[in-house]
């Protein structure tokens, strides 16, 4: 698995000019922290950071700040872990036609993932599995700028849909090869799409698992509790994407449309979601939330976030005209979106590990970065404390990708990946957009550069 690079990193001037903080020493001052462990906010308390780790983190009065330290005063303002964020993409989508017209985006998402507090990512497929290799690349020589990089090999995907972004394989015996060849390439990961089988499925764990990689999901003719026997690690979009829930359901054949009315159709207490919340809690199946990607119109952002700037002029255009054309006419998604956030809170209640992610897909609306900082909101309309929602978006993350003795919370002897919050969040989960400096690695980067440099040109590259 790809890490962070080591604290004597050189960068580029490119990259130096969002750079704002970069000493040895770097004292955080009177700060109140989120940990990210789910324990309950400390107030007061100093954050040292020494050569890229977290040396000390404990109350304002006892920590003694090294001679020749830089200090950032940080009274009124929250510490949180640098997001850990597990269903990201480096490709923007939007209709075009009868498919999706898919652009890979190398230059302006990994720096708005940075900007919006995302320290680690996971790709959770990927169109451009070279590109996305090489961003990784780049990041970690200091040539770009963008978080650390979990880099999914190419969708695992039988022949159906009309995108010709897709990656797509024909059988099991093509899947194993297709997955043995992207990790022999440097992927660490592997996802299942809509209308692969149980026996792609089968195959792709028989290669992943001895190399101990994993294995995601956005699923349809597979279902939860069939991937869940088979051995899959991880399902995306919640329960979105399950089709457990349809009478009569035909074995690996895949029909989205009856999937989502069953959904519609469930009661958002049922015995039914409730067994297959334990069956997979039971298997250690990880759930991933991307809840903006689901957002509804009615009464709500254009782009999620607030991000509607960053889209070249064309696109804010599009966005804005079908934003006002769904105004009123989105009951249902939003009715299923509600039921959503409650299962997912359930499956949290029932002991799973629920991680985060974004998936700028869909329409145009969800846009990485924006998005990342509106995932974490969402959580907390769900129902989900503010302390719960950072600790989703961190821990749990870093956790899944075990890599959770180096980054996910803010305790000594981790890497030094922090945001730095001007307000609290707790008080108003929407502090969340107020994010002044991005430590990643120990090197704070300054988040309204970063943003401001992005604005008008998500949709060129």
């Amino acid at each position: 698995m790809a890490f962070a690079p080591s604290r004597a990193q050189q960068f580029t001037p490119q990259v130096q000019e969002f750079i704002k903080v970069n000493a040895p020493t770097v004292a955080l001052t009177d700060a109140k922290v989120l940990d990210g462990t789910g324990r309950p906010a400390l107030l007061h308390q100093t954050v040292l950071l020494q050569n890229g780790r977290i040396t000390q983190v404990g109350p304002l009065k006892k920590v003694k700040v090294p001679a020749g330290a830089q200090v950032i005063n940080c009274a009124g303002k929250t510490l949180i872990p640098g997001l850990v964020m597990l269903h990201e993409h480096l490709y923007y989508t939007m209709p075009a036609g009868p498919f999706f017209n898919i652009a890979q985006m190398p230059y302006t998402f990994p720096r708005l993932y940075l900007a919006g507090g995302a320290t680690t990512i996971r790709t959770a497929g990927s169109i451009e599995p070279q590109t996305d290799l090489a961003v990784q690349r780049l990041i970690g020589e200091g040539k770009l700028i963008g978080p650390a990089m979990d880099v999914t090999a190419p969708y695992i995907e039988e022949a159906s849909l009309d995108i010709p972004a897709l990656n797509t394989v024909k059988g099991p015996e093509d899947a194993a090869a297709t997955t043995k060849f992207w990790a022999d390439k440097g992927c660490t990961s592997f996802k299942m799409y809509m209308h692969a089988t149980r026996a792609d499925l089968a195959a792709v764990v028989a290669v992943a698992h001895p190399r101990q990689l994993k294995i995601t999901g956005h699923l349809c003719s597979i279902t939860y509790r069939e991937a869940a026997e088979i051995g899959i690690d991880n399902l995306e979009h919640g329960f979105m994407a399950s089709s457990d829930f349809m009478p009569n359901k035909v074995p690996d054949v895949a029909d989205y449309l009856s999937a989502r009315e069953s959904l519609l159709r469930l009661p958002q207490n049922s015995p039914e979601m409730t067994s297959l919340i334990r069956f997979l809690v039971s298997k250690k199946v990880a759930l991933t939330s991307t809840l903006p990607v689901f957002e509804p119109y009615t009464g709500r952002e254009v782009v999620l976030g607030g991000g509607l700037e960053s889209l070249i002029p064309q696109l804010q255009e599009r966005e804005t005209a079908i934003w006002n054309q769904n105004q009123q006419k989105d009951t249902a998604s939003l009715r299923l979106f509600r039921k959503e956030m409650a299962w997912e809170k359930q499956f949290y209640d029932a002991g799973g590990l629920l991680v985060a992610g974004t998936d700028p897909t869909g329409a145009g609306r969800t846009v990485a970065g924006y998005a990342n900082r509106r995932q974490v909101e969402l959580l907390v309309e769900a129902g989900f404390t503010a302390v719960q929602a950072i600790k989703i978006s961190t821990l749990n993350g870093a956790t899944y990708l075990g890599r959770e003795k180096q980054i996910g919370t803010i305790e000594a002897g981790k890497q030094a990946d922090l945001v730095l919050i001007d307000g609290d969040p707790e008080q108003d989960i929407q502090h969340m957009r107020r994010m002044e400096i991005v430590f990643k690695n120990g090197v704070g980067f300054d988040s309204d550069k970063l943003f401001d440099s992005m604005k008008g040109k998500v949709g060129l590259n």
